[in-house]
């Protein structure tokens, strides 16, 4: 066994234990502890954070016996990242770099003839899966993106932006190309990070012979819709029918406000001998997306909510049987939520993951269920302390999978189906590991103020002595529904934070996923009420132990994090010496007033300012209202392109501390939206964020 795999099972934890979480007499409170392994003396910095390569799963050769994956790596001197694909045997062997050229390159489809087809800088090429002379397949002007070729190789289908609405100046009026204006009658007027100029990115299909490719049809006429979906699309919403007769694409078909106000995404199937275009999940109102054929090409799965507006609602798997016509939901009766899935090679069944209890971890789902409308049978099958990312594909009796912990970045493993164990196939990283001491990882229960049993992950320092006392920092999590399990992070580093010398506890308030859908629905329009008594109630029980300096205690986080440090700050009673939000929310009005996707703020919030049915969310769960009680130190990130959480609600935070005498810092990124992508950007932010817990805690 080697050593990723061994760390993998001597991290598996009893799923048993987990489930026992609300014991009539406890006396160690502590109910889940990792073996620590002191691997190095080196501590994680943020320079060799960045220095890690970082894995990505592309595809699996043809005959099963390979994996092709990416690695990207990055370069202080140029300040970006190089990624390049390599090879590995799926059993186990040495890696190969399949590419070497500058520019990322991205795994298309793998032939039955041992060929690699890839994107790169636009175009499609060529590449013998054994080695050999890449060869350039296409050279379509203006490049293709998110390419799928049909299954009988005679069609590719691509997708582009186009341009349908003159709202920048320079396309509106001819004569004055250098002007800079952007002009709108509407809403959907700027996304994410970027202000709408009117293009939209449509599916294009064409036929395709040996690299020539004929004349591209647009199967969203110039109309004003997005397929893939805006801001983060892929070609996950493309699909072929396996007869290469028709295409499946996902589009939200609406336009201005009803597209701001909507999560209504639809999935599409174009006829390409008729040209017609029917939409196969008409009357299902919230998100449908990620089309997939099962193997016999007899039916269709997809991932579905049902609520319009509700872009955090249970994602189900949902089946079309093109024979009975009928549509069923898999997974409808049970207590959790999808994150993906692929279909089993024999199509009797599909297997998913989802967060469960701090984790994400592997299900399944077979297609029969024991008696009429009793619901079908859904089981994990992985337990361990361990997050299952990817599963890339099946192959006789084990999943191949993406896997992380707090302590290690994704790699790419092999899950045995029967022995329910991780074994390694890649090992980008273990060198760098190899050098750095390891953190302890534990879970941990505490009784939240209603009664429930709140679970929080909690991190130490390396070389912990619990004689010892130590700083201690609260992370709050965002979205507001994102899962805090055991995910790697690059900038949100626990592993990194614990090196520093700082204790640090990941509290799975009420609204985060996998412990049932209710707790995970609970945090709407509830923002400042039961889901900051979790925090308070997490960071209280922890300090009551001996090695907490009550002295030393701060709190962390981003987006709704951030809004949870504004509020922290208005209510926590002392507790806390430091605080630090980034692209929090501080003034609820306002926000509501600059975001652009509407149905989210509609849903959580409740709707806007001026309905009085939604008073409390503008008053009492508004950090702004809570100001005058403010009298911590407060650092404040802000990034300029971040249009989710504009600009305002950092600037107004920091004026606010600064005119109420606190010590107080603005760290602001001109050219960063709501996460930090450039590397020597997050090296700064580091920097400060470091620096200035030093300076206050």
């Amino acid at each position: 066994m080697d050593k990723i795999s061994a760390l993998a099972c001597a991290l598996l934890f009893s799923s048993s234990l987990l489930a026992q979480h609300a014991p009539e007499k406890r006396v160690d409170r502590t109910l889940i502890t990792n073996k620590v392994y002191k691997v190095g003396e080196e501590r994680m910095t943020p320079e060799k954070l960045w220095q890690l390569g970082r894995v990505s799963a592309e595809g699996l050769s043809v005959d099963g016996k390979h994996v092709v994956y990416g690695v990207s790596n990055y370069s202080f001197g140029e300040n970006k990242s190089e990624k390049n694909l390599h090879i590995v045997p799926v059993s186990g062997g040495a890696a190969v770099q399949f590419t070497h050229e500058a520019g990322a390159e991205s795994v298309v489809q793998m032939t039955a003839e041992g060929d690699v087809l890839y994107l790169f800088k636009g175009q499609l090429w060529s590449k013998p899966l054994a080695g050999g002379q890449a060869k350039q397949l296409t050279d379509i002007a203006d490049g293709l993106e998110n390419v799928k070729l049909s299954p009988d190789g005679k069609y590719i289908l691509f997708s582009r932006p186009v341009l349908v609405n003159k709202n920048h100046s320079a396309d509106k009026y001819a004569d004055l190309p250098k002007s800079n204006v952007y002009i709108y009658d509407d809403l959907d007027y700027r996304h994410w990070d970027s202000f709408n100029d009117g293009r939209f990115n449509h599916p294009f299909i064409a036929t395709y012979d040996k690299g020539k490719v004929g004349e591209p049809l647009d199967l969203l006429a110039g109309e004003p819709f997005y397929s893939p979906q805006a801001p983060f699309g892929g070609a996950d919403d493309f699909a072929w029918s396996p007869d290469s007769k028709a295409v499946l694409y996902v589009c939200k078909k609406k336009f201005g406000k009803d597209y701001a106000l909507s999560t209504n995404t639809d999935i599409y199937r174009y006829e390409i001998a008729t040209k017609q275009t029917t939409n196969l999940t008409e009357g299902m109102m919230g998100y449908d997306t990620h089309p997939v054929y099962s193997p016999d090409g007899q039916k269709l799965a997809w991932l579905s909510m049902k609520t319009d507006g509700f872009e955090a609602d249970k994602t189900d798997i949902i089946i079309f049987d093109r024979k009975s016509t009928r549509r069923l939901n898999l997974t409808a009766s049970w207590d959790g939520t999808v994150n993906s899935f692929i279909w089993s090679r024999d199509g009797r069944k599909l297997y998913f993951t989802a967060p469960t209890k701090g984790t994400v971890q592997l299900f399944e789902v077979a297609l029969s269920s024991s008696k009429k409308d009793a619901g079908f049978a859904v089981k994990q099958i992985s337990e361990g302390q361990f997050d299952i990312g990817d599963i890339v594909a099946e192959l006789d009796g084990q999943l191949i999978v993406t896997s992380t912990t707090l302590t290690r970045a994704a790699e790419i493993y092999s899950y045995d189906l029967k022995k329910k164990s991780l074994r390694a196939i890649t090992t980008v990283n273990d060198a760098a590991y190899a050098n750095i001491t390891e953190t302890k990882v534990e879970g941990r229960f505490t009784k939240a103020t209603d009664g429930a049993d709140l679970f929080s992950w909690v991190i130490y320092p390396p070389d912990f002595d619990p004689n010892k006392k130590y700083p201690t920092l609260l992370f709050c999590q965002g979205g507001p529904q994102s899962a805090t399990t055991l995910g790697y992070s690059f900038r949100w580093n626990f592993q990194l934070m614990a090196s520093q010398g700082y204790i640090v506890i990941l509290p799975n308030r009420r609204g985060m996923p996998g412990w049932g859908v209710k707790w995970n629905h609970d945090i709407s329009k509830d923002w400042g009420g039961q889901p900051i008594r979790d925090y308070l109630s997490a960071i209280d029980d922890l300090a009551k132990e001996p090695y907490v300096d009550q002295a030393r205690i701060g709190a962390v986080g981003a987006s709704y994090g951030g809004y949870s440090v504004f509020m922290l700050a208005g209510v926590h009673e002392g507790r806390f010496k430091s605080l630090i939000s980034h692209c929090g929310l501080f003034d609820m009005t306002s926000w509501y007033g600059t975001t652009e996707e509407l149905f989210f703020a509609n849903y959580d919030l409740g709707g806007p300012y001026w309905d009085k049915a939604n008073e409390k969310t503008y008053t009492d769960f508004n950090p702004i209202e809570h100001v005058d009680k403010w009298n911590t130190p407060i650092l404040i990130f802000q990034g300029g392109k971040d249009f989710r959480v504009p600009i305002g609600q950092g600037l107004a935070a920091f004026q606010a501390a600064q005119l109420k005498q606190l010590k107080s810092r603005l760290v602001y990124l001109p050219e960063e939206n709501h996460w930090v992508l450039s590397g020597q950007n997050a090296q700064v932010w580091q920097r400060e964020f470091f620096g200035w817990l030093k300076e206050t805690l």
